[in-house]
């Protein structure tokens, strides 16, 4: 029999989806660039670039580097070390972790929560263990990949509506098996968009027509509603709105990690079902430390909720006024859209070249024509340095054509 040899063989990677070596050929690669130094409002010392302002990051509160935060994650290591015995349904559970769930479901009004070891994996897993044969989920056309991905795991019929489309929402409920359950899920604010679901209404057709509704505040919580406690403040709506309150620790909260807020049969039916829960690692102590303390220093410090918000009008203004457009964002996130591919990182190029550590979103990632900087704002920046970022961005625009 011939033997097939290793020069036969199919490559090991499929084709990219993005053109990868055309970007780095143009000069116009900027990812996965490596930060060396925090620095004072919101900047960062970058390998190879020097002092830059960071206009990239999801550090919406500044709360990167806060030293309440910082020695709450060394007094933990000191208590703890630097990890735990296992997963948490056998060894890996601390007090610790039972005092983050308890504070999490203090802040989101809920009875209980559960912690994961990230956003992406808190989503894949409840989705994914919570639905069956039978059941639908209808999930906003631009909902985070790790929702899509939790509702392709799981054995539930998966239908989408068009984005912050209520209409095309209720006509998804009224087809929807009734011998089912149905599960509707919708980021609270859109990561590539910046704008927020329309909750008042998703509310009242997922009562209308039976439904269960699950919310990601990934990039609401700590940026919208008065003191920042999210979206059912952002509307004034009851704190039992949403069923299922999904949250991350890794944007707002400067930690690693992802939540599920809800009630009691909830959160133990995930802490014995899902299985990014019982077969992953806990969040170590330090992260937990860090997350819980976080969220004290939301409360604590109001000024901070008040700041991103005035930061987020001052620039978004600016780019308005200068012809720019930002799609319907009302939050930290800025879709500065360019247009094609070529502009955006072009411009991208241009931010970079003069101290802006901001990157050009693309597709696959958004749609073709819509290709776009993502600048998210933070209540570290200056007023100065927000100013400075429109000013560049302006600039290039102009010069490249864009505006």
């Amino acid at each position: 029999m011939e033997q097939v040899t290793s020069t036969d063989r199919l490559a090991l990677t499929p084709d990219m989806l993005w053109n990868i070596d055309h970007y780095r050929e143009q000069g116009l690669y900027f990812y996965l660039e490596a930060t060396q130094e925090l620095l004072p409002n919101g900047r960062v010392n970058v390998i190879n670039y020097g002092e830059m302002i960071m206009l990239g990051g999801y550090s919406y509160l500044g709360l990167i580097g806060h030293p309440k935060i910082n020695a709450a994650a060394k007094a933990a290591i000191d208590h703890y070390g630097t990890g735990t015995y296992g997963v948490r349904l056998l060894a890996g559970s601390l007090q610790l972790h039972n005092e983050l769930e308890a504070r999490i479901a203090e802040f989101k009004h809920a009875d209980a929560a559960i912690t994961m070891s990230s956003g992406y994996v808190t989503n894949l897993a409840t989705i994914s263990s919570l639905l069956r044969k039978g059941d639908t989920v209808i999930c906003d056309k631009l909902n985070h990949a790790s929702i899509v991905d939790g509702c392709l795991l799981s054995m539930a019929k998966f239908v989408r509506f068009r984005h912050n489309d209520m209409e095309h929402l209720e006509l998804r409920l009224q087809q929807a098996d009734k011998n089912g359950r149905v599960l509707v899920i919708a980021d609270s604010v859109f990561s590539m968009d910046g704008d927020i679901i329309n909750l008042p209404e998703v509310s009242r057709l997922c009562k209308k027509y039976g439904a269960y509704l699950m919310i990601d505040e990934a990039h609401s919580v700590g940026v919208i509603g008065e003191t920042g406690h999210g979206i059912e403040e952002h509307f004034g709506m009851p704190a039992d709105t949403i069923d299922i309150k999904m949250g991350t620790l890794s944007k707002t909260i400067p930690s690693a990690g992802g939540y599920v807020a809800g009630n009691h049969k909830l959160i133990d039916f995930l802490k014995h079902e899902a299985r990014a829960f019982i077969f992953s690692a806990a969040v170590p102590p330090a992260s937990a430390a860090a997350a819980k303390a976080a969220f004290d220093v939301i409360e604590e410090e109001p000024w901070r909720v008040q700041k991103i918000q005035n930061n987020y009008l001052r620039f978004a203004n600016k780019l308005k006024e200068a012809g720019y457009n930002l799609l319907f964002t009302e939050t930290a996130i800025v879709p500065v859209v360019c247009g094609s591919t070529d502009s955006a990182a072009r411009l991208a190029k241009y931010c970079r070249d003069n101290g802006i550590f901001v990157q050009a979103i693309v597709a696959p990632v958004v749609p073709e024509g819509l290709a776009r900087l993502r600048a998210c704002i933070s209540a570290a920046h200056t007023i100065e340095d927000i100013d400075y970022c429109a000013d560049v961005i302006i600039e290039g625009g102009k010069k490249l054509g864009i505006i």
